[in-house]
C-alpha cells in the first residue's frame, strides 16, 4: 500500500493481493448497504458548454496526439478509450524524467510526473475542443488541485500536456471561457504545459478498466465516468474500447 503522505489512496493498494482488496474494501461496502456516502465519493460528471474556439481542421489535416492528466490513469483511459475519434489511448506518467518513471517510484509523488494518457486521435472524427469537452465534465474535477476521489497527490494533479501552439491556445480559452461562465463552484487549478516527454505505463495498467471490470477501484469510480460518457455524450460514445492491447 501507498504510505507516502502525498499519495494516500486506499483503493490502489497491492494489486494482486485480493484478499487486501476486499479488506479494504469491505467499509466501502458497509457504507453502499447502510446509504451512507464515504467522504471520497466518486466526482459527478458537469453539463458544460462547447469550447468556443476550436482547431481548425482541414482536408489533409493529420492523426494527433495530446496527453492529459486527471487523477488515476485507469480511468482516464478507460473514457478515451470509448470515445468515438480516439484511436489510441495509452496510460503513462509525463511531467517528469525518464529515469523515474516507473509506477512504485512516481507513486511517491516525489518524481514531477503525472499519471497521464496519451490520447491519438482523428481530428476529422473529434476534435481537440470535443477531447477538452469529455475531459473537464466527465473525466474529472478540475477545481480540484492534486487529488481526484480518493486519490491524493501531484501525481494525480490536472495536467493538459500540449503539443503544439494552437493546443495551448484552445486549452488556454476554454479554461478562461469555463472560469468566466462559472460552471464550477470554484477556479479550474489545470495545468496548461508542454508536453516534455511521456513514457509508457508498465503492460499491468494498460486497459486496466477493460481487462478488470469488476475490480473494486474500477467499479467504485471509474464505470460511472462511463456511463456519463454515454448518457451525456451519445454522439460520441462507442461500446468496444479501442484497447492497446487484443484481449
Amino acid at each position: 500500500m501507498k504510505t507516502s503522505a502525498q499519495s494516500n489512496s486506499i483503493f490502489k493498494p497491492l494489486r494482486h493481493n485480493r484478499r487486501l482488496q476486499c479488506l479494504l474494501l469491505l467499509p466501502l461496502l458497509v457504507l453502499t448497504l447502510t446509504g451512507l456516502q464515504p467522504a471520497f465519493a466518486a466526482e459527478g460528471a458537469v453539463k458544460i458548454p462547447p469550447p468556443a474556439l476550436d482547431q481548425t481542421v482541414q482536408a489533409n489535416t493529420p492523426l494527433e496526439s495530446v496527453v492529459l492528466a486527471g487523477g488515476c490513469f485507469w480511468g482516464v483511459q478507460a473514457v478515451f478509450q470509448h470515445t468515438l475519434g480516439v484511436t489510441g489511448a495509452v496510460s503513462g506518467y509525463a511531467g517528469g524524467a525518464k529515469d523515474t518513471a516507473q509506477y512504485e517510484t512516481v507513486s511517491s509523488g516525489s518524481t514531477g510526473h503525472a499519471e497521464s494518457v496519451k490520447i491519438t486521435f482523428d481530428p476529422h472524427k473529434i476534435s481537440f475542443g470535443k477531447l477538452l469537452q469529455i475531459y473537464f465534465s466527465v473525466v474529472q474535477d478540475p477545481t480540484q488541485l492534486n487529488r481526484q476521489g480518493p486519490d491524493t497527490g501531484t501525481q494525480y494533479r490536472s495536467a493538459i500536456f500540449y503539443k503544439n501552439d494552437e493546443q495551448k491556445r484552445i486549452a488556454t480559452a476554454y479554461i478562461a471561457q469555463l472560469d468566466a461562465a462559472k460552471v464550477y463552484p470554484a477556479r479550474i487549478v489545470t495545468q496548461v504545459v508542454p508536453d516534455s516527454g511521456f513514457y509508457t505505463a508498465e503492460d499491468y495498467h494498460q486497459d486496466f478498466a477493460t481487462v478488470h471490470p469488476t475490480q473494486g477501484y474500477i467499479a467504485r469510480f471509474d464505470l460511472p465516468k462511463l456511463d456519463d460518457l454515454k448518457r451525456m455524450f451519445p454522439n460520441d460514445y462507442r461500446v468496444a474500447a479501442v484497447t492497446v492491447f487484443a484481449h
